[in-house]
């Protein structure tokens, strides 16, 4: 073969590879798309807003990619605060989606008590709307062999300090 074909051929297969490797996606999932209803939620409780970290974004697309091979929905262990979302396949789940479940449960939190009702998760809602939180970094991947799609966001400072209450 030629060294020109041979060059054409390797320029086909790394076209090739690139258009198959898994990449964040964008559509619906800018920055903006996650910060508008987080900072929806905080101000309905009188907190301010959160601005965009392309560290914590960094953090997010890093572990999204680890996620889109089995698109479990498993936690980090990072350093930062974490909300985490898996979408079943054959939806275009979008970052409101994600945002909007974490923000729904709202309706299980008592800020009273600081407590979730019995059986109920309310921890996401309370990262989302935690005062010191000012930053975050989130990203959306599809995840492989149409096992649906994975969502995370990071937060700085994290949240969910065991006896302190979000606001």
């Amino acid at each position: 073969m030629e060294p020109s074909n041979k060059l054409a051929v390797l320029l086909v297969s790394l076209a090739m590879a690139a258009a198959t490797a898994v990449h964040p996606s964008y559509a619906q999932n800018s920055p903006q798309d996650y910060l508008t209803p987080h900072n929806n939620a905080r101000a309905a409780v009188g907190v301010g807003p959160v601005t965009w970290s392309t560290k914590l974004q960094q953090f997010a697309e890093s572990y999204a990619a680890q996620r889109a091979g089995d698109c479990r929905l498993q936690h980090s262990g990072g350093p930062y605060g974490e909300n985490i979302f898996w979408g079943s396949a054959g939806a275009d789940w979008k970052a409101a989606d994600a945002v909007r479940s974490w923000v729904d449960e709202k309706q299980w939190y008592n800020y009273a008590t600081n407590s979730c009702a019995a059986g109920k998760v309310c921890g996401h809602y309370t990262q989302v709307v935690w005062r010191a939180t000012t930053r975050i970094g989130c990203a959306r991947v599809v995840c492989r062999d149409n096992r649906g799609v994975f969502i995370i966001c990071n937060y700085e400072p994290r949240g969910n300090i065991v006896g302190q209450k979000p606001y």
